[in-house]
């Protein structure tokens, strides 16, 4: 499976091109917000979650049937960023789950700045 092609799709909302990665049975858990979806489910929260969106991948890990995708995403107005880690399973080169995790970007809490401690990891 092309993971880059999989993560375009998303990015771009399309239904057509994102069913076409998954077996019928697959499953997406976000955890963050304890949900756990179809695969048509998945594909509706994402075509039709409000605005246009973008994204750049940082990092891709595959090891066999599995791959570990970080991913910088971003709503094309600037108003919303953040970062989801995907850790997607492959069965027959097809996604059979994937369990993600997302976070807003955003400034390091008071309590850290004021403890002076950590350095930004871009400028």
């Amino acid at each position: 499976m092309d993971v880059h092609k999989f993560i375009t799709a998303v990015l771009e909302q399309d239904a057509e091109r994102m069913r076409g990665f998954f077996h019928t049975d697959a499953y997406v858990n976000w955890h963050n917000t304890n949900e756990h979806f179809t695969v048509e489910e998945y594909i509706r929260a994402n075509c039709e979650y409000p605005g246009n969106w973008a994204g750049e991948i940082e990092r891709i890990m595959q090891e066999q049937d599995r791959i570990v995708a970080l991913i910088h995403v971003y709503q094309i107005d600037g108003e919303i960023s953040c970062h989801c880690t995907s850790f997607i399973q492959l069965r027959n080169d097809k996604i059979s789950g994937i369990d993600e995790y997302w976070g807003d970007d955003g400034e390091a809490p008071k309590w850290r700045k004021e403890k002076h401690i950590g350095t930004k990891i871009k400028a």
